[in-house]
């Protein structure tokens, strides 16, 4: 089976949606983040929520619930974080994540610099291929929900394929005139 990890910048919403549809349709998937915090929206575009790593989702919730339960409610940030806390106990950070994967999806380009910097970084020791994919998803709950389906649409394809190595090249093609969106695509060795 193809392990899966799906990465955005705080393991909240993006690759928490893909994880959770992912998960639902039998895949092997983690999810992560590459940010040093955890963001979440505040009470202004600049008083985000700022957590580290460690803290639970369920922690997170019970803050919120707590500084304005209304404001948290009316925005989807609670709701967000009850799924997360039945997916995991809390975000993970990719830079600390020593798993391999057999293909990795980043939902923006700066987190697909930070992934593939990352892996670069390591000592080569498998020499096992990973495919790095990122698809760019807005951070808001309808395109992260939107980009989960074509994520999960993607693995699929990429599963049912006999040769992944010689034919993730054209299925990403496909996909691109399919969806209009363009993904990067590179190749990183553990």
């Amino acid at each position: 089976p193809l392990r899966v990890a799906v990465v955005c910048s705080s393991n909240q919403n993006r690759s928490m949606e893909a994880h959770n549809i992912l998960s639902k349709r039998g895949f092997s998937v983690r999810s992560f983040g590459t940010g040093t915090h955890v963001k979440l929206p505040g009470p202004a575009p600049d008083k985000p929520n700022v957590y580290d790593f460690k803290t639970t989702y369920d922690q997170m919730y019970n803050d919120l619930l707590r500084k304005d339960k209304e404001l948290y409610t009316q925005n989807g940030i609670l709701h967000m974080l009850d799924r997360n806390k039945r997916i995991k106990p809390r975000p993970e950070r990719f830079q600390n994540c020593k798993d391999l994967f057999d293909l990795i999806l980043t939902c923006e380009e700066r987190v697909y610099d930070q992934v593939v910097e990352d892996l670069n970084s390591r000592e080569q020791e498998t020499c096992q291929p990973v495919h790095v994919v990122n698809v760019d998803i807005q951070d808001n709950h309808e395109e992260a929900t939107l980009g989960a389906f074509l994520i999960c649409e993607l693995c699929q394809c990429i599963q049912h394929t006999e040769d992944m190595e010689n034919e993730i090249d054209e299925l990403l093609q496909e996909f691109e005139e399919k969806s209009g969106r363009t993904f990067l695509h590179t190749v990183c060795f553990y």
